[in-house]
């Protein structure tokens, strides 16, 4: 039997049944292996689907209009400044307590929390983001008073509603050398003062004085709005100045003449 066996090959042929399942074995590994590159390329779509979302773009990749365009930290001719102020006296007087300065490059160069001459009552923190803590080891008003003196002398002064920060650090400065965001024609509304938040909000596309304010931001967006309107302040600035001195020697040649009469009629 054993020899037939070996003579008729027919008898070691697999059975129908294994073969069948051997074929499915096969077929369903062969898938298997092509099935892979769809599980690794899933997270991959899935990736590429979320890169491709405007909102995370938007929030990702949009920058920051407020940033510094470089990292020089150097004094240039123009400055930009804004000030938080703290509640001394009966807490509705305004004292200096905190100053910011950037360059026209938007870089902080003078940054300082002030200890006012009067104890503060009210910290205002609410709005001036200025807390006890900050005050402790805070710089005497005096000091900081000399140091942007000497900061903005003979430069282009920037900022919103000036003339408060200036009160509030008892300076004067050139009204030829200000450049005031709260003042300039093309952002008033019918005549009206806009808020530093609006302007920032309508002309740069930037929210800003969320709640607590942040002076560096205030700063920042005060020193781009005059950035992106330079040319035409400037020019602005010129004309005003040129019609002064027009109006200086009209003045100047009228009153030689009132002098000649009163002399004729005194005579």
């Amino acid at each position: 039997m054993s020899s037939e066996r070996k003579k008729n090959p027919e008898h070691f042929q697999l059975n129908p049944n294994w073969a069948q399942l051997q074929q499915k074995l096969k077929s369903s590994a062969k898938p298997s292996r092509h099935s892979k590159n769809p599980q690794s390329e899933t997270p991959n779509s899935i990736l590429g689907k979320r890169k491709e979302r405007p909102n995370s773009e938007t929030d990702d990749a949009k920058p920051n209009p407020l940033m510094p365009t470089n990292d020089d930290s150097s004094v240039t001719d123009v400055l930009a400044m804004d000030c938080e102020m703290v509640g001394v006296g009966q807490g509705n007087k305004s004292a200096l307590g905190r100053v910011t300065v950037v360059n026209k490059w938007r870089n902080v160069i003078y940054d300082e929390f002030v200890r006012p001459v009067e104890r503060v009552v009210d910290f205002r923190t609410h709005i001036s983001g200025i807390r006890p803590r900050d005050l402790r080891k805070a710089k005497d008003f005096r000091v900081v008073q000399k140091k942007v003196a000497e900061l903005i002398k003979g430069r282009i002064h920037v900022g919103h509603a000036l003339h408060n920060d200036l009160k509030a650090l008892l300076l004067t400065h050139p009204k030829k050398d200000l450049r005031d965001t709260s003042e300039f024609q093309p952002f008033l509304k019918e005549g009206r003062r806009k808020a530093l938040r609006h302007l920032a909000a309508e002309v740069l596309g930037v929210e800003i004085q969320n709640g607590e304010h942040c002076p560096v931001d205030d700063a920042r967006a005060a020193m781009l709005l005059y950035s992106k309107h330079r040319k035409e302040w400037e020019r602005s600035v010129k004309d005003q100045l040129r019609l002064k001195e027009k109006q200086k020697k009209r003045k100047q040649r009228k009153k030689p003449k009132a002098d000649i009469n009163h002399s004729l009629i005194a005579s």
